[in-house]
């Protein structure tokens, strides 16, 4: 059973329906709170956290409550999410977070998912010797000097603010994380991208092995304070079978387009964030992205303006920020961006994803004409597009998927500088293109089709080349 219940709410939870909530463990448990005040701790009298409860977001963007928990979640935009965990290290955790999320709901209206988690009972929760101190970021559900152990037994694990959180605090402690999930979990994109930048791992459980790497297969087991590697008494590490035979796309004819985009502008007063993205997005889906965000679920509509605003603010604090994007219900799309301020300016880093099927297959011919979009209004760096067998609603289960085909690579025309417009055009197989006014062009080279896998070892020829000169 789930250790996460969500409050869907149509009025916005106010002080007293909070309290309200907070107040279903009883007057004896403290109050404390991180990742500047979104994430909230109930925790007892000898600091082991019981409850976060995450600030309540007013989801306006359609089609994200059916993305995260499915069709049967109740709800729909706009709505108020409010996202009660409960650790598995208390037994009474559980039904303390019903309670939270219940009684939310008792006071506003509207449903929790699970629907069956509610109630308004009070939850007492004792306390014991040797708690963690109280006001320890971690509340996780096993902690060890190596490792912070979350469970999610959830459709999909999203990038919510307490799980992006939780992945900041650990990199200097230097611990894994470690997110356990049953066999039908899947993971969003912008959860998939986080685990290639810090180090974490996606176990999941299956009754033949124990537990398995989502991601790549390998059969774990718990040694010394972690989950690692299982090995054989040959020095191997077997691969799970429920990761071979599973179903990895959602279907044979589904597939996804991948983009990664490097932008660097000026670092001036006027500056406006986003038109890149937005620019892809339309060229590759006919309209605009539909909200941001700077964790799941998406909840503000899109505005350039105000994800600027953002970063500006942030930079100011020498930090980088980091947002979600999504498209509408009709069009698949999801997208992270990460923005930096450097010594050459304010650089965007973008992955972009679209799901297609055979009704809607992916337009290879917009790629060319988005690269010089790019290159010519939106001072591009560089772009990389990848297409790869896999399903359209961009999520990753814990099964093999075809890894992903090179289709082309763009230099934006002050990276051309940078190598030497002469070496990177010499580069024979392929040719570039041109793209934009002769005396400032980006080139664009075009890898193959998508189905053909030496365009990795062209890719790679071309990277090589590249490097030469510089």
């Amino acid at each position: 059973m789930t250790q996460d219940v969500i409050a869907l709410t149509p009025e916005m939870p106010d002080a007293g329906s909070v309290l309200a909530g907070l107040y279903a463990g009883g007057p004896d448990l403290r109050v404390s709170s991180s990742a500047e005040g979104a994430v909230v701790h109930l925790r007892t009298q000898d600091g082991r956290c019981v409850v976060t409860v995450e600030v309540p977001l007013f989801v306006q963007v359609p089609g994200e409550i059916r993305r995260l928990l499915g069709a049967g979640a109740g709800a729909e935009a706009p709505v108020w999410w409010t996202e009660v965990r409960a650790t598995t290290a208390v037994a009474e955790a559980e039904r303390l977070a019903g309670a939270v999320a219940g009684r939310l709901t008792a006071l506003l209206g509207g449903s929790t998912w699970p629907a069956d988690a509610a109630h308004t009972d009070v939850v007492a929760v004792p306390s014991e010797d040797g708690g963690s101190p109280v006001d320890s970021p971690l509340a996780v559900d096993v902690l060890t000097p190596q490792a912070a152990v979350i469970l999610q037994d959830r459709p999909v694990v999203a990038a919510t603010t307490w799980l992006t959180d939780l992945l900041q605090n650990c990199i200097p402690s230097g611990r894994e994380v470690q997110i356990v999930t049953p066999p039908g979990t899947r993971l969003t994109l912008p959860v998939r991208t986080l685990l290639t930048k810090v180090p974490a791992r996606w176990i999941v459980r299956d009754p033949d092995c124990g537990y398995y790497d989502g991601l790549t297969g390998a059969v774990l087991h718990w040694h010394e304070g972690r989950f690692t590697h299982a090995v054989t008494l040959d020095g191997r590490t077997p691969i799970a079978d429920a990761f071979h035979s599973g179903a990895g796309a959602g279907g044979q004819d589904e597939q996804q387009l991948h983009l990664s985009i490097r932008t660097t502008h000026p670092a001036v007063e006027d500056l406006l964030l986003g038109g890149a993205l937005e620019a892809a997005w339309q060229t590759l889906t006919g309209a605009p992205p539909a909200g941001w965000s700077t964790a799941e679920p998406v909840n503000q509509p899109w505005s350039p303006r105000q994800l600027t605003e953002l970063a500006r603010n942030r930079a100011k604090k020498a930090a980088p920020t980091w947002l979600v994007a999504v498209g509408t219900p009709d069009s698949s799309a999801i997208a992270t961006c990460r923005i930096v301020h450097t010594p050459v300016g304010v650089e965007e880093h973008i992955t972009l994803a679209v799901g297609h099927t055979s009704d809607r297959p992916p337009p290879l011919d917009n790629l060319p004409v988005l690269a010089e979009t790019l290159a010519t209004r939106h001072n591009l760096t560089s772009m990389l597009t990848h297409l790869r067998p896999a399903r359209a609603d961009l999520t990753t289960p814990p099964h093999h998927e075809p890894p992903p085909v090179p289709l082309s690579f763009t230099l934006g025309a002050d990276a051309v500088r940078a190598v030497g417009r002469t070496h990177a055009e010499t580069f024979q197989h392929p040719r570039p293109t041109r793209l934009g006014p002769a005396t400032r062009s980006a080139l664009h080279y075009t890898l193959g089709n998508g189905t053909d896998p030496t365009a990795w070892q062209r890719l790679q020829d071309l990277n090589n080349h590249l490097q030469s000169r510089q």
